[in-house]
C-alpha cells in the first residue's frame, strides 16, 4: 500500500508446508533474516492424512533446528517386507516375503542403533514446525500468499496479495508441485502422469507391527503399510483413479475386509482410524532450479512417486542445501541472491533430486513388470540387500539420505 515502510529480509519463503517451514528455520539458523509466507497460520493447516518415512539423514537437521524435540509421537523404521501380490481378487502370497533388517549403527560415523528412519504424521510435524517457528525470528506472514517476485538491481520485490511489498535478496518457492513462482519465472517441467492415484488413510490393527515397514506390489502398483505409534499404521494405497475412486467410497467395513485380503493376516484385522483420502499421482522435474533471485525446493522442484518415501525427504536436502550454501555467502559477505551462488545451490541438488526421481520411477516399472522370471529376480535383489553387508550399507546410505556429500546438518553429529 502506498506510503507503508517496506520490510526488507535476506530470504522470503513462499509456502509453508513442511519443506518449507524447514527451509525458513534452516535459513534463519544461518544468521539470515527470513520472512515466512503462507496462505495459512502454520498451526492451521488442514489434515490431509499423509505420514512422512523421514530419513535417518534428513532427520538431523529436525534434530538440529530444535524440531524432533517438538515432535509428538514418531515410531522408528526397524525393517521392511516386501511381498509381491496377485491379480485382483487374489490375496498376496505372504507366506515367504522378502526381508530387509537395518541398523544404520553398520554404517561408519553413524549414531549408534540409529534407525533407517522415523515415520511422522504430517499432522504433528506441522504442530511441531508451527512450535519451532513461534520461538524462532522467521517473520511468519499468514494468510497471505506471494502474488509476483520482480528482480532488480541488488534484490528483488516479492508482491503479496494484499499489496504489501517485501524487499529480498532471494524468494525461495516452495509453494507445491503445482507452484506458480516457478511457473511465473519461465521455468518448465517435465516428467509424466502415472495415471494412478494413492488411497492414504490411518489404520489400527490387533497384532504390533514392530516397526516393520510393508510393501503390497499390485498390478496397479504397490500397497504400503507403514509404522505409526501404537498398533497403528498409515495405509498408501496405489491403484487406478475409477480403483481409487472406488475404495474411498466403499463401506469402512468392506474396505478393512478387502486391506486385509491384500496385505494378509500379520497385523491381524484392520479398523480405519481416518477418512481416506485421494491423491494423483504423477513425475515431475523442474527443468531449472533457480531463475533470477529465485530458488526452487521441495515439491516445487521434484515431485515423485511415492514408492520410496522419499519425497518429503528430498524437500528436506534441499533445505539444508540451501541453507549451507546461503549460510557461507552471508559469511563470506557474498550477495546471497547472485546468480554465482545460486549456481553453487543447484549444483549442490541438480543430480541427487534427479537422480532418486527417476530411480523410483525405474523401481516401480520393474516391480509392475508380472510373471514367474520377473518375481524371481525381484525376490532375488530385495534378499540380496538384505543379507549382503556391503549391499546392505549402501542401500541404507541411500535410502537414508546419506549419499554424495551432504550437508552439514545431515551429517552425524561431531
Amino acid at each position: 500500500m502506498r506510503g507503508m515502510p517496506v520490510e526488507r529480509f535476506d530470504v522470503v519463503v513462499a509456502g509453508g508446508g513442511l519443506a518449507g517451514t524447514t527451509a525458513a528455520l534452516a535459513l534463519a539458523a544461518e544468521g539470515l533474516e527470513v520472512a515466512l509466507v503462507d496462505a495459512q497460520p502454520p498451526e492451521a493447516r488442514a489434515p490431509d492424512g499423509r505420514a512422512s518415512a523421514v530419513a535417518f539423514a534428513p532427520y538431523r537437521l529436525w534434530r538440529a533446528l530444535g524440531v524432533a524435540e517438538r515432535l509428538e509421537a514418531v515410531q522408528s523404521i526397524a525393517g521392511m517386507a516386501v511381498t509381491e501380490g496377485e491379480a485382483a481378487g487374489a490375496a498376496p502370497r505372504v507366506a515367504s516375503p522378502a526381508w530387509i533388517g537395518f541398523d544404520a549403527g553398520e554404517l561408519a560415523g553413524s549414531d549408534a542403533g540409529e534407525p533407517l528412519g522415523w515415520m511422522v504424521e504430517n499432522r504433528h510435524a506441522q504442530a511441531a514446525l508451527a512450535a519451532t517457528l513461534a520461538h524462532s525470528t522467521v517473520r511468519v506472514r499468514a494468510p497471505a500468499r506471494v502474488a509476483a517476485v520482480e528482480p532488480d538491481v541488488g534484490g528483488c520485490a516479492v508482491r503479496l496479495d494484499d499489496g504489501t511489498v517485501l524487499r529480498a535478496a532471494l524468494a525461495v518457492a516452495a509453494d507445491g508441485r503445482d507452484s506458480p513462482l516457478r511457473r511465473r519465472a519461465g521455468i518448465d517441467v517435465v516428467g509424466w502422469d502415472y495415471r494412478r492415484s494413492a488411497v492414504v488413510a490411518t489404520v489400527a490393527h490387533t497384532e504390533a507391527h514392530e516397526g516393520v515397514a510393508r510393501q503390497v506390489f499390485l498390478p496397479a502398483g504397490p500397497l504400503a503399510v507403514l509404522p505409526l505409534p501404537g498398533r497403528r499404521s498409515s495405509l498408501v494405497w496405489t491403484e487406478t483413479p475409477e480403483r481409487a475412486e472406488a475404495l474411498t467410497r466403499l463401506p469402512a467395513e468392506a474396505f478393512e475386509a478387502l486391506l486385509l485380503r491384500r496385505v494378509g493376516e500379520a497385523l491381524g484385522p484392520f479398523r480405519l482410524e481416518s477418512p481416506r483420502w485421494n491423491h494423483p499421482l504423477r513425475l515431475q522435474l523442474a527443468e531449472r532450479r533457480t531463475a533470477p533471485r529465485l530458488a526452487l525446493i521441495g515439491d516445487a522442484a521434484a515431485s515423485l512417486h511415492p514408492l520410496a518415501g522419499q519425497g518429503l525427504n528430498l524437500g528436506l536436502k534441499d533445505a539444508a542445501a540451501l541453507a549451507e550454501v546461503l549460510g557461507e555467502a552471508l559469511r563470506l559477505g557474498e550477495d546471497v541472491g547472485s546468480a554465482p551462488v545460486l549456481d553453487r545451490y543447484a549444483r549442490r541438488r541438480g543430480f541427487d533430486s534427479a537422480a532418486t526421481a527417476l530411480g523410483t520411477d525405474a523401481l516401480g516399472r520393474v516391480y509392475g513388470e508380472r510373471g514367474a522370471g520377473w518375481s524371481a529376480l525381484r525376490a532375488a535383489g530385495v534378499t540380496a540387500a538384505g543379507r549382503i553387508g556391503p549391499l546392505r550399507r549402501f542401500f541404507m546410505r541411500e535410502a537414508g539420505g546419506a549419499t554424495g556429500s551432504p550437508p552439514r546438518s545431515l551429517q552425524p553429529p561431531g
